[in-house]
Formats: structure tokens, C-alpha cells, sequence
């Protein structure tokens, strides 16, 4: 079995965990790829042995039959690994060291076991949608998609901005407010959910539209179908709006019209027996927080 490990950065308490994977793969003799910037931050910083382990730059294309991409970091680091796995057909698993984990939710506790069930088969992948952006300057060429969301905002400390929405063509609202969320399922635990926005459970085929801060009281979040195509034009007092799609973001002329719709892709994650969705909605959110209700 061959598996990689990718990572944005090694903090202090990073360390126990790389040195945990590294140990149970000797373990259970399991072949270790490792990308190239890591591979030299353990061995400069740390003083890890790590000439020996094959390595990879900016892709996968060099190591080819890898059966698992494994972030370890948050759930940032694991957006950031998407790409490489996207590019070989490999599925995602992340080992929490930040805060929520919703992507990443294997606990470095529980690293042994996860690795077990999926030496022996006992998962499920899920395959889950990404926003595709449609725009002619191709504003994020190295990846155009979104596995959270796509926000449009307004920049700096401006005032409010409108954005006229439409859904396959219909008019479905003219939103005043700080920005606007088109969020995935797998992206409800995200940002739209601190500004109000529905959970979805990761099989629902749906988009959530979420205002940021809007000016009618009225508007609230609204759920639609996922094989539409949403058309967004911004407008406002000032020159230009901010466009993001998960952590990337670019500034755009308020004359730009920018469409959203679901990715013909999806991104394969590995999902193991004792790591469901509502265990984790219980476990991060501390939902029923309170010693009346059974765990």
C-alpha cells in the first residue's frame, strides 16, 4: 500500500503527529510519499531522517499508484490537497491538528485505527460536489473550483453592495448586503453556517444561497436544486468586489457578471464507520452539550 502526505506547514505541535503517521507506517509497512517542501522542513527544523522517502513537488504525476492522499493539518490544509487529487483520481482523508475538522476528521488518536479500516476495507467513499466558476478571464487558473463555497463580498470597509441574482435565467433576487455565499452541502458547516445558513447533510443535492449581513430582514438563506446555473451581477457605491472560492480570492470591476453552477468532478473522501456525519455534527458543534442527553 502506498500512501501520501501532504502538508502547509509543520508548527510545533505538528510534529507528534508526523511522527506517529511516520511510525505506524513502518508499522504496518506501508509506503510513505511525501511532498518535496515538507519532506526538507522536517529535516531542517526537526533534524528528521528523511533522504530515504520518496517525494513529490507540485503534483502526483511522478508517483503513480498511490491509494490514499492523507492532509495533516485543518481543514485548510485539506482544501489545499484537492487539487493533487483531483489530478490522479485518488481519495482524501485528513488527520485533525486545527480546530473544527469537519474535512479533516480523523483525530491523531485515532490515526492507528483509521489506518487499519482502511487497509482492510472498512470504509466508504463519498463523493462530494464542487462549485465550478465561470468567468472570462478565468480568474484561478491553477483550480477554478470550490469544495465550500464561492462568496462574493464587498472590499475593505465600502458600503454595502447589491447583487442581482438569477437562477437559469429567472430573476430570483436583487440582494443588498455585505456579500453573498453559494455554498456546497459539504460547505454548509462553513462559513455559510456562521452567518445563519442551513446544515445540509454531504448526499443532499443541493446549493445553499446565503446573504452576508443583508439590509431586508426579509431575505433569509434559500436552498435550490444543484443542476442550475447562477448568474451574479455586483454592484455598488465603490470600484470593485471581492470573489472567493474556498480559501483563494481575487478583486473584480462591479461591470463583471460571474456565473456559479456544480463541477462535472467530484472529490473522492474516505469516510470511516465511527466517523458519521451526525457523530461529527455532536462532536464539533457540541450539539446536546448537556449532561440530561445520552451521548
Amino acid at each position: 500500500m502506498r500512501i501520501a502526505i501532504y502538508g502547509t506547514e509543520i508548527r510545533e505541535e505538528y510534529l507528534p503527529v508526523y511522527q506517529k503517521t511516520f511510525e505506524l507506517f513502518r508499522k504496518y509497512e506501508i509506503e510513505l510519499v511525501l511532498s518535496e517542501e515538507i519532506r526538507s522542513e522536517l529535516h531542517q527544523r526537526f533534524q528528521m531522517e528523511t533522504t530515504e522517502i520518496t517525494c513529490f513537488r507540485k503534483d502526483l504525476e511522478s508517483c503513480p499508484n498511490i491509494d490514499l492522499l492523507l492532509s495533516i493539518g485543518g481543514d485548510g490544509t485539506f482544501l489545499s490537497a484537492v487539487p493533487l487529487a483531483l489530478d490522479m483520481d485518488i481519495p482524501m482523508a485528513g488527520v485533525n491538528c486545527g480546530r473544527l475538522g469537519f474535512l479533516a476528521d480523523i483525530s491523531p488518536e485515532n490515526l492507528e485505527e483509521a489506518l487499519l479500516q482502511f487497509m482492510q476495507g472498512d470504509y466508504t467513499l463519498e463523493q462530494r460536489v464542487l462549485l465550478e466558476l465561470i468567468h472570462p478571464t478565468n480568474l484561478f487558473p491553477e483550480f477554478n473550483y470550490a469544495v465550500n463555497e464561492l462568496t462574493v463580498h464587498k472590499l475593505d470597509n465600502s458600503s454595502m453592495i447589491t447583487i442581482a441574482t438569477q437562477i437559469n435565467g429567472e430573476f430570483l433576487a436583487n440582494y443588498w448586503a455585505d456579500g453573498l455565499i453559494i455554498a456546497t452541502p459539504t460547505g454548509s458547516t462553513a462559513y455559510s453556517l456562521s452567518v445563519g445558513g442551513p446544515i445540509v447533510t454531504p448526499e443532499l443535492e443541493g446549493l445553499i444561497i446565503t446573504p452576508i449581513a443583508s439590509h431586508h430582514l426579509t431575505v433569509r438563506p434559500v436552498v435550490v436544486p444543484d443542476d442550475v446555473e447562477i448568474e451574479l451581477s455586483i454592484g455598488g457605491r465603490g470600484n470593485q468586489f471581492l470573489v472567493s472560492i474556498d480559501h483563494r480570492s481575487a478583486p473584480l470591476d462591479f461591470s463583471q457578471t460571474i456565473r456559479v453552477r456544480k463541477a462535472a468532478k467530484t472529490v473522492s473522501i474516505v469516510k470511516f464507520n465511527n466517523l458519521s456525519f451526525y457523530a461529527t455534527l455532536r462532536n464539533k458543534l457540541m450539539w446536546g452539550a448537556d449532561r440530561r442527553n445520552p451521548a
